[in-house]
């Protein structure tokens, strides 16, 4: 029973790697994750009988959200929500499986992180990988020409999970995508705004929004020598520059990519430049770049973009980065990426064990991406008609990650129900009085709860109110009950006063607006 011996030393492997782990004080999600791997090893072992054991656990790459967890989530989604509507934004929904064929082709690359559904005799299915082809598809098949519209979802991509940095397999995307045809780079800027004002407003720590333009990268490819057929490919390594050092990316252009060491020595050039308006009047005088027309349209379309960002005040955070691919097919014109750029940001060199250039963590401390994809729709129209669409995905899970962390450190306590008010007893036999006060409040829109006991000491009540971070107790008694007053408490300062029944709702409502 050789299998059944290395099962129990990779066991005993594995716990010693859970208790360093704890002894060293590692994250939750790390612990969480080895842990998990451990109870995996121990269900393979199977029982005293050597049957399989069945494991409580999530499906790799998911998790479940406590109720705290869940109140940090529902702040951000708030916050961002808020910024859509306040833009005009108006939301649709779509279904959470796609046909197969309506994501097929659209991702490059990642297409392989695609979860592909069972063939169970009828249509081929997949999980959506984004919001964008869904987006597209629905534009379309609906023939809707013209819309601003948000659609928060989950996802889904077989991709390799690194949970402790909010990269997952069910992660929920955040869009807000603009399609019609307006004015060159109008729509693109307030795409930048919108991040701007999100990220400013969450309190992330410092930021950074990269911009480039596909036009510009593949025009920079064309004069440095890169193959048409190879543009695409080559464009998808140029995008694990912010997980890889120079001498990698060019190493994987020469060595997998075939591309030659001149060609990739010519990229690495540009690559390296970062600026704003001044860089792409630069490059419009390049001896190379002035000759190709797709990157001139670029650099004309960046200087003009820079323009409009300078009236919207957000220039002190953009900066043209040669450097910025994203991988993914369908961009066609500007792209975007917001980096979080200061100290206080966890620590993310587990991620460099991937490539995929995902929305919610597409590099080091990104925190949202984008940018114009004309030619979407128009795979999908039977006519091929055009809609040109240009968005932004806010990286949700990365942003929760970081809000926990900081929730975790700050000692805060982080309410999880809205509660306003107790309704409480001093005394026994006054289960019916409460219920009946409970109705009132109830009925006059206040959030408040009673204690499910007949007859429960007002102790556990009061301490029930300090731990859930319930701000007043109305608390009833046989004398308030004759006075027909209710004794309104302040948990915070203890602080009590006799509120006639009928100021009652009233007053609630003066001191939790106060609040």
């Amino acid at each position: 029973m050789e299998d059944r011996a290395q099962i129990q030393e990779h066991i005993k492997t594995q716990g010693e790697l859970v208790r360093r782990l704890k002894s060293e004080k590692a994250s939750k999600e790390q612990i969480d994750e080895e842990v998990a791997k451990l109870l995996q090893l121990k269900a393979q072992l199977g029982g005293e009988d050597g049957k399989h054991q069945f494991v409580l656990k999530t499906p790799k790459g998911t998790r479940d959200y406590n109720p705290k967890q869940m109140a940090i989530r529902e702040k951000v989604f708030n916050t961002i929500i808020s910024c859509f509507k306040r833009h005009g934004a108006e939301t649709i929904d779509t279904p959470v499986f796609e046909l197969k064929e309506t994501l097929t082709g659209k991702y490059g690359e990642d297409s392989k992180l695609i979860y592909d559904l069972k063939d169970q005799g009828g249509e081929l299915l997949s999980l959506r990988y984004d919001l964008t082809v869904p987006f597209a598809r629905y534009l379309a098949m609906n023939k809707i020409t013209n819309i601003k519209r948000y659609h928060i979802a989950k996802v889904y991509r077989r991709d390799n999970p690194a949970m402790t940095r909010g990269r997952y397999r069910e992660f929920y995307q955040c869009d807000f995508d603009i399609a019609g045809q307006y004015d060159a780079m109008i729509p693109d800027a307030e795409c930048l705004k919108i991040v701007h004002e999100i990220l400013s407003e969450l309190q992330l720590g410092e930021f950074c929004i990269k911009v480039n333009d596909r036009r510009i990268l593949d025009g920079m490819f064309a004069v440095c020598g890169v193959p048409d057929e190879k543009f695409r490919t080559i464009c998808s390594t140029v995008d694990k520059l912010d997980k890889m050092s120079w001498e990698d990316v060019k190493k994987e252009m020469v060595n997998e990519k075939g591309l030659s060491e001149e060609a990739a020595d010519q990229i690495g050039e540009y690559v390296s430049m970062r600026g704003g308006m001044d860089l792409a009047e630069r490059l419009l005088q390049d001896q190379k770049m002035c000759q190709n027309k797709q990157a001139c349209a670029g650099l004309s379309d960046i200087k003009l973009l820079f323009s409009y960002l300078q009236l919207f005040q957000v220039t002190d955070k953009v900066v043209f980065d040669l450097s910025l691919a994203r991988g993914l097919d369908y961009y066609t014109g500007v792209i975007y990426e917001a980096v979080l750029t200061q100290a206080g940001v966890p620590p993310l060199a587990s991620d460099s064990q991937n490539g995929a250039s995902s929305e919610e963590s597409a590099g080091v401390g990104s925190v949202a991406g984008g940018g114009r994809y004309d030619g979407l729709v128009g795979m999908f129209d039977p006519k091929g008609r055009k809609v040109p669409c240009v968005g932004v995905s806010i990286g949700i899970e990365r942003i929760f990650s970081i809000m926990e962390q900081k929730a975790e450190a700050s000692a805060e306590k982080v309410r999880t129900t809205e509660v306003q008010v107790m309704v409480a007893s001093a005394q026994k036999n006054l289960l019916e009085e409460r219920l009946r006060l409970v109705t009132e409040l109830w009925n006059a829109g206040i959030k408040a709860e009673v204690m499910y006991k007949k007859n429960p000491k007002l102790l556990s009540q009061l301490q029930h109110c300090e731990e859930g971070g319930v701000p007043l107790v109305a608390i009833l008694g046989e004398q308030e009950l004759k006075d027909g007053v209710v004794k309104l408490r302040v948990v915070s300062t203890r602080e009590e006063v006799d509120i006639s029944r009928a100021d009652l709702i009233a007053e609630i409502k003066r001191r939790t607006s106060e609040a």
